[in-house]
């Protein structure tokens, strides 16, 4: 269990070398004000940690083993198969994605420069919805609570993220309070959507906790844009996992995103659903092109395991 007071011994020391240790650091004294802020942030952090008990779970498109699919996969994605089994330690894992309420705080925490504050990405910015980000700020962030608390903080194995998002492996389409996706009922309609984002648009990311949590106290995994896992990317992975705790391939050019991106279909906000990004969120377009989609759209939450 962490200790308060050790938490806020360790933020205070951080703020004080902060601005030494970060290449993008700003000279802006933080204030009294300033300090209240990140100590809060952090105990919000570890508030906010729901724990998730291990266990062995059938990981992929378990289309094939749920009553009523004749046998038949849910998707035709090969990148969710094949089904396998997955054994998994417990560990803890953020109820809701990372705010940009909290990721300014941290940004001035480490004097880094706030992020989406221009251009188009500005008109979704909202303090209660989740952050955009590339992979690499997304793991910053995670390794900047681990500096600053009792526990290892880290992005979530794709595996951790599944196992969480179908309330421990059950056979969950979509990570919702009953495992089924109905607008106005555990998904918020358009209106909903407009009235608390100031946008018209599907493609505008929710307000964090804006439907119910999962069975086990998770909200809105993988319907609510991208999530950034840990785990390098292999289109052939699945064949050659481990049972035991699996960390994903030892290298690689791209990083494991799991759920849908904002405005995707059914099918890409499926539990199962895995796709890949280059770790600054760009893509290969179909005519070759490298090309960087909406950053809104790529966001993350934290897992921890205790020292």
């Amino acid at each position: 269990m962490n200790n308060p007071s050790r938490t806020v011994v360790l933020a205070m020391s951080f703020l004080l070398l902060s601005g030494c240790n970060e290449s993008e650091s700003s000279n802006k004294e933080l204030t009294d004000s300033d300090q209240k802020k990140i100590t809060d942030l952090i105990k919000k952090t570890e508030a906010n940690m729901v724990f998730v008990k291990g266990g062995t779970f059938q990981m992929g498109d378990f289309g094939p083993i749920d009553e009523g699919t004749n046998g038949l996969p849910y998707s035709a994605d090969k990148d969710n198969k094949p089904l396998h089994t997955v054994s998994l330690d417990s560990y803890s894992i953020s109820a809701t994605q990372i705010s940009y309420d909290d990721f300014d705080i941290y940004t001035l925490a480490t004097g880094k420069q706030t992020i989406n504050d221009s251009g188009i990405e500005k008109k979704y910015r909202a303090p209660n919805v989740p952050a955009g980000v590339t992979w690499d700020q997304a793991n910053d962030y995670c390794s900047w609570l681990s500096a600053n608390t009792d526990s290892t903080y880290k992005l979530p194995t794709e595996a951790q993220w599944e196992f969480a998002a179908r309330s421990r492996g059950q056979l969950y389409i979509f990570g919702t309070d009953d495992g089924t996706y109905e607008r106005g009922k555990n998904i918020p309609t358009r209106e909903e959507i407009r009235r608390s984002t100031k946008s018209n648009s599907l493609t505008s990311p929710s307000i964090i906790k804006s439907i119910p949590p999962n069975p086990i106290g998770i909200y809105q995994m993988g319907l609510n844009g991208f999530e950034w896992t840990n785990d390098w990317y292999s289109e052939t992975y699945y064949n050659t996992s481990p049972q035991l705790n699996p960390q994903g391939p030892d290298s690689g050019s791209k990083k494991v995103e799991r759920g849908g991106g904002l405005g995707g279909g059914l099918t890409a906000k499926f539990t199962f659903n895995r796709r890949s990004y280059l770790p600054d969120a760009s893509f290969i377009a179909p005519n070759g092109e490298l090309e960087t989609g909406a950053i809104r759209e790529h966001t993350f939450r934290c897992m921890s395991t205790s020292e």
